[in-house]
């Protein structure tokens, strides 16, 4: 079935890999990706790219009434950690993006919307095990309360005015295809480049940080899948826990030696511990299996194994 779907914010860490896997579903010239800047040459050769700002409203509503865009995938955001750093710029870019493809999708020039919240909504005060889907949040970083403001915003456009938006809460994130791009949960990406360079890793969270996490295939199809859904059976527009697998610093590099034995890791937390401190240990994702079948598919040790060998390729 054909549709015109654009993706904002196509040269990240999750836009890269979502580009190429929509591509794949619904055909090359059907996805059209865009950035501020230029991506990967896979992405860039694979089909369709504009530069744009996604705080441009006048820019992406030209791109969107050009190619005759029904649904568009907002992944452009500055994440947790770099966020901190540029509080204001972070706030503008992740709020005014929301505001524009939801003020676009309520004037009917998109049908539906694709919008990613984070775990980072959570703060201290959150149930740290098995965190539910409607429970406190008070967030204590910038990323987490753009992210929560972004979550009512979406329920309330969804309300007022029929906004068809969709959304999960991702956890960290782990690929071998893109590097990662600022965040809290970055050591379990580095951690297997580091291994494989120099057998040896300081990570910047303390032992025993456990923190969910979620293999990028998987977070791919969650977010694929939530947008063939049904509009029916999807019971919250805010967003929605999303959970695969929950695991330590120590737990990641024990999984490593598996495969490298005489692989260290040594300890030096940073900033970050803080924020991490702040995060759910694991997830409650109830709600996306019983509204819309969700289930992972990749484990720790799964995903350790995937990682190694194509990094190693």
């Amino acid at each position: 079935m054909q549709k015109s779907i654009l993706i904002i914010g196509a040269c990240g860490q999750i836009g890269t890999e979502l580009t190429m896997a929509l591509r794949e579903k619904y055909g090359a010239d059907s996805v059209i990706a865009s950035d501020i800047r230029e991506g990967s040459d896979s992405l860039m050769q694979s089909g369709p790219f504009e530069l744009l700002d996604a705080t441009d409203y006048a820019a992406i509503e030209d791109v969107v009434m050009h190619y005759e865009i029904e649904e568009v995938y907002l992944m452009a955001a500055m994440l947790s950690a770099t966020a901190e750093k540029f509080p204001m710029r972070a706030w503008n870019l992740n709020m005014n993006s929301l505001f524009n493809i939801l003020n676009l999708a309520k004037e009917k020039k998109i049908t539906k919307v694709f919008w990613p919240s984070s775990i980072a909504v959570f703060g201290p005060n959150t149930p740290k095990e098995q965190t539910p889907q409607n429970t406190l949040m008070e967030p204590s970083t910038v990323y987490g309360i753009s992210k929560q403001s972004g979550e009512r915003w979406c329920e309330y456009y969804f309300n007022k005015f029929g906004v068809d938006v969709r959304s999960v809460r991702y956890p960290g994130l782990i690929s071998w295809k893109t590097l990662p791009g600022g965040g809290t949960t970055d050591y379990a990406v580095e951690i297997y480049h580091k291994a494989l360079e120099d057998k040896k890793y300081t990570c910047f969270l303390a032992e025993g940080t456990k923190l969910p996490m979620m293999f990028m295939d998987d977070a791919i199809r969650a977010t694929i899948s939530i947008m063939d859904a049904d509009s029916d059976t999807l019971k919250i527009r805010s967003s929605y826990n999303l959970g695969a697998m929950s695991f330590g610093p120590e737990e990641i590099a024990a999984s490593i030696k598996n495969h490298i034995p005489d692989f260290e890791m040594s300890y030096e937390p940073d900033f970050r511990q803080a924020i991490a401190d702040s995060w759910p240990s694991s997830i409650d994702d109830s709600k996306a299996s019983e509204d819309w079948n969700w289930k992972p598919e990749f484990d720790l040790e799964k995903t350790t194994k995937e990682m190694l060998a194509n990094l190693g390729k």
